[in-house]
């Protein structure tokens, strides 16, 4: 591996099997190239399959295999169908699916759409595919989790003046706490599974460029920013290289902010075990027995 780990570095994945959610845009379409130029099946998990197709267009030849799936993974039902329809092993399940600073909206299933997608539906999703899963579960975090605060009694937004930046703060928070308990408790099992996060610094994609305010105004700093090829590093090491179970995958530079994929440190509150307990219950209780069955 050389110093700073870069594609060059990716082992052959000849054989091995991706499933990657919200494969059209942003980190999701380097991510699936640069695994499918190594030799991977890579399964584009997307709402937007003829998007998905002019992507698969656009990246052309491969060695690997590039496939596309439906999947709405803010929809319950959409990740049911997805995961009922799956029967073969999965290698690497990277849940990279997000949306950041949206209006206050509920789903079908009455989740804020934030908390719906960036976490109620990838919780669903790993516990659907736990039992398929061999290696590892990558997920999409952010170091705005460092501004989130859990409120359990109110993860949906229902008591409480909505805050879109927030809402997507809190949800990538969640996201660290489900992991790292999820680690916890394959490792207890014994299983050979592993449970990383990745984040990728602060990038310059489409995520949050319809944001306004500070948000928007970070957006634009240009250079001081990861690109997105770089900010798809960290996703791209931890679904590929030896990392343990438990870490946080991050760019390297001053603050996390850009640069090459490194083992950081997530915040103080997303290391918190009793805090994570406690949002894996009412986690289980909000989804329900049959969407958190695999876990």
């Amino acid at each position: 591996m050389t110093e700073k780990w870069t594609t060059k570095d990716l082992p052959d994945l000849t054989g091995r099997t991706f499933v990657v959610t919200g494969a059209t845009a942003g980190l999701g379409v380097p991510t699936v190239r640069e695994l499918a130029r190594a030799g991977g099946r890579v399964v584009m998990a997307v709402r937007d399959e003829e998007k998905a197709r002019a992507v698969r267009r656009e990246i052309g030849g491969t060695r690997g295999e590039l496939e596309i799936r439906h999947l709405d993974v803010s929809s319950l039902a959409s990740v049911r169908a997805f995961a009922d329809a799956w029967t073969e092993p999965i290698d690497v399940l990277v849940n990279n699916a997000g949306i950041m600073q949206v209006p206050l909206a509920y789903t079908a299933d009455g989740f804020e759409t934030t908390m719906a997608t960036n976490y109620y539906g990838p919780v669903a999703l790993t516990a659907a595919l736990l039992p398929q899963v061999t290696d590892r579960v990558v997920t999409l975090s952010s170091q705005l989790h460092r501004r989130g605060r859990i409120r359990l009694d109110d993860l949906d937004a229902r008591h409480r003046r909505y805050d879109d930046l927030g809402a997507y703060c809190d949800s990538k928070l969640a996201v660290l706490l489900f992991t790292l308990e999820l680690q916890r408790r394959l490792a207890a099992a014994g299983s050979p599974v592993r449970a990383l996060v990745a984040h990728p610094g602060i990038a310059r994609t489409t995520l949050a460029s319809h944001a306004g305010g500070l948000t928007g105004r970070i957006n634009h700093l240009g250079p001081l920013l990861n690109d997105v090829e770089h900010g798809a590093l960290p996703t791209l090491f931890a679904a590929t290289a030896d990392v343990a179970g438990g870490s946080y995958v991050g760019p390297d530079g001053i603050a996390s902010i850009k640069g090459h994929p490194t083992v950081r440190q997530p915040s103080r509150t997303a290391r918190d075990a009793e805090l994570a307990r406690a949002l894996w219950a009412e986690t289980g209780r909000a989804l329900g027995a049959d969407a958190v069955r695999g876990l």
